[in-house]
């Protein structure tokens, strides 16, 4: 995600790895203008062509779009508040990590509830006709995690596989990144189990997305550190499948689930940190959308076409 953890930062600063050189080559985001500070954002395409934008804030904030150029404010998922996540929160109000979907006819959000630096943390979802703020309603409780877990749930990600089966990915540092499956019929969790789909013996990987394309499932990463203005560490990595619950490898064959990732985009100029990734099938193509850090410490929308190379890697463009 984005705003939580980090309880062992000195054995974790051991296995984090320094961003690529590469990373000056880069290329910056598109231009977005209006209200555009966000973080960790989910955008839909609605069946209007306009844009939905969902990120972590007080009961889950709300943008849309006309052109995804220009942004406005659209209020909040839960205006009226979300009782039933501040045992999580502390009593708190905000909200993290979104993931939106638009599936059988109506809009499906996953989000986390959690403290900085705790696992005591839970994924809830709710639904809603038309993204609307004030339209959603609360479906329940999807996973949680306590301190005695070794994974942290937060940050989820629905994808709906070639069989119509569902999956929610999810995690944040401990032992990594999760998988387990849905209902499709409620959205919510079906049976016990639970796959790890990556992980960096205990650093910093968070915010996964799975994506199918081609005969491969890609999960997209974020390694490294966030929430730290324009410190930020934060990256995007990568690798794939041809199954959905992995296991995922990188571009070596490396496994992520052994600290493996390829990297896709990373800080450079004046974009720092930029992570908590989404991908988005839009006209032209696949986008890349993700919160980075400017100079001044300020978190921002950023988003970049996506292509693959002749053996089926992502690119930033």
């Amino acid at each position: 995600m984005s705003i939580a953890r980090v309880t062992a930062l000195a054995a974790v600063a051991a296995l984090v790895v320094a961003p690529s050189a590469s990373a000056a080559a880069y290329p910056d985001p598109a231009r977005v203008t209006g209200d555009i500070r966000v973080h960790d954002p989910a955008v839909v395409k609605r069946p209007d062509g306009s844009y939905l934008l969902a990120h972590t804030g007080d009961n889950l904030a709300l943008k849309t779009s006309r052109d995804r150029v220009t942004f406005r404010n659209a209020g909040t998922v839960f205006p009226g508040g979300a009782p039933w996540t501040t045992a999580y929160t502390g009593g708190g109000r905000n909200l993290w990590a979104p993931d939106l979907s638009h599936l059988n006819g109506r809009y499906h959000l996953y989000y986390s509830a959690s403290t900085f630096g705790s696992n005591r943390s839970a994924i809830f979802l709710a639904t809603s006709p038309t993204g609307d703020s004030g339209s959603w309603t609360h479906r329940g409780l999807v996973i949680e995690s306590r301190s005695s877990d070794d994974f942290n749930a937060i940050d989820p990600n629905l994808v709906v596989d070639d069989q119509g089966r569902w999956w929610l990915s999810f995690g944040s540092f401990w032992s990594g990144i999760k998988m387990i499956q849905l209902d499709p019929a409620t959205g919510l969790r079906l049976g016990s189990g639970i796959t790890a789909i990556a992980g960096r013996g205990g650093g910093a990987i968070e915010a996964p997305f799975i994506v199918k394309r081609g005969q491969y499932f890609y999960q997209y990463v974020s390694f490294d550190f966030c929430c730290r203005g324009a410190s930020s560490t934060y990256r995007v990595m990568v690798g794939r499948s041809s199954s959905v619950t992995g296991p995922y490898l990188d571009r070596n064959g490396v496994p992520l689930n052994s600290g493996g990732g390829t990297e896709v985009l990373a800080g450079h100029g004046s974009v720092h940190g930029p992570g908590h990734q989404a991908v988005l099938a839009d006209t032209g193509g696949d986008l890349l959308i993700y919160h980075y850090y400017a100079d001044n410490g300020t978190s921002l929308l950023g988003i970049n076409r996506l292509t693959y190379d002749s053996a089926g890697w992502p690119r930033v463009l």
